[in-house]
């Protein structure tokens, strides 16, 4: 079975609905690797918690300045 989606039509909050079922669908496949600079970009990211210069914000929290439902600080 194939569906036509026409991208520009969606909401911001569709478009993130469908990248986050899009990746869930990838990701759990079990031929998918990620590709090598993804480790690379975590590693750095990590270190860079590590020295302070950076904090994580919580996912949800995130996803919600993205779709501008939470105001930026």
């Amino acid at each position: 079975m194939s569906k036509s989606i026409t991208i520009d039509k969606l909401s911001t909050a569709e478009k993130m609905d469908l990248m986050e079922r899009l990746w869930e669908d990838l990701s759990s496949s079990p031929d998918y690797t990620p590709p090598e600079w993804h480790g690379e970009e975590l590693a750095r990211r990590n270190e860079a918690v590590k020295e302070g210069t950076v904090s994580y914000t919580e996912w949800n929290k995130a996803k919600g300045e993205i779709q501008g439902e939470t105001p930026r600080p």
